[in-house]
């Protein structure tokens, strides 16, 4: 499982860099000289802090989206990390990938354990529109501060629409994380057991949590439009019977989010 996650980072990433060398020329032809019109989404979430937090935190919950003039905005689900396709062949897309999580101190979990740093994570995604409405995603990410190790998700989105007035999603969620993420946030070593009085755990990488997104935007005029989405995760295995988890954090890992959208350049 890990070394397979492992192995779809390195892909995603070298895919990447690979669309960021061939992206000047292909967003040429694309754009053929046409009009493009841009779409920002701007409002606050909330969100655990970190993976089996209690508490959430609140955050920006930001997108931003070009399109030709004409054509519907490109689907991209509320809480993707932040990126976007550098390759587009047909039904498929390739590019990179960028997500944060917050850091999580003793005193912020409320026990003498480490100090889990703020956390870059920097990879690929790949994803294949299987047909207008069903779409797939697989990310792989690695961690250059925080918890150092490999993250990664799998994701899938039923897609309803009426052009750009409105768009509604939802699909099923799967995050992954090799060994390094799960000692990081789940894990307690016998240094650490004797300081925070938790049981010493060894907690293994594989599937962290499974969960459900639904998302909905709508059009409340030419430029102006509303933005909500909904996730909730639920952690599994290693990470669902960690002795954090149980007596300091939470299984349940709900995040929401609502903004206001703005489009502008061209017509709608």
């Amino acid at each position: 499982m890990i070394s397979a996650l492992r192995a779809i980072g390195f892909l995603l990433c070298a895919s990447s860099i690979a669309g960021a060398i061939a992206f000047p020329a292909h967003a040429q032809d694309a754009a053929g000289g046409s009009e493009k019109r841009t779409r920002v989404i701007l409002g606050p979430q909330l969100a655990p802090s970190w993976p089996g937090a209690k508490e959430l935190s609140i955050g920006p919950y930001v997108d931003v989206s070009r399109e030709r003039v004409g054509t519907e905005f490109t689907f991209e689900a509320a809480d993707e990390s932040f990126g976007g396709p550098l390759i587009q062949s047909g039904k498929f897309a390739f590019g990179p990938s960028l997500a944060f999580i917050g850091k999580r101190t003793a005193a912020d979990i409320g026990a003498d354990l480490p100090k889990v740093g703020f956390t870059i994570e920097a990879g690929g995604f790949a994803q294949v529109s299987l047909t207008p409405a069903f779409r797939v995603r697989v990310e792989g990410r690695k961690a250059l501060s925080g918890h150092k190790g490999w993250a990664g998700e799998v994701s899938a989105d039923y897609i309803a629409r009426d052009g750009d007035d409105w768009l509604f999603s939802v699909g099923p969620r799967v995050t992954l994380g090799d060994d390094k993420f799960s000692d990081a946030y789940f894990g307690v070593t016998p240094t650490a057991a004797a300081t925070s009085g938790l049981a010493t755990y060894d907690a293994d990488g594989g599937i962290q949590s499974v969960g459900v997104t639904a998302g909905y935007h709508r059009m409340l005029g030419r430029r102006w439009g509303v933005a909500v989405y909904g996730r909730y995760d639920r952690l599994v295995g290693d990470a669902a019977d960690s002795p954090i988890t149980r007596q300091l954090g939470s299984r349940s890992q709900p995040s929401v989010g609502v903004a206001l959208s703005y489009t502008f350049g061209g017509t709608r």
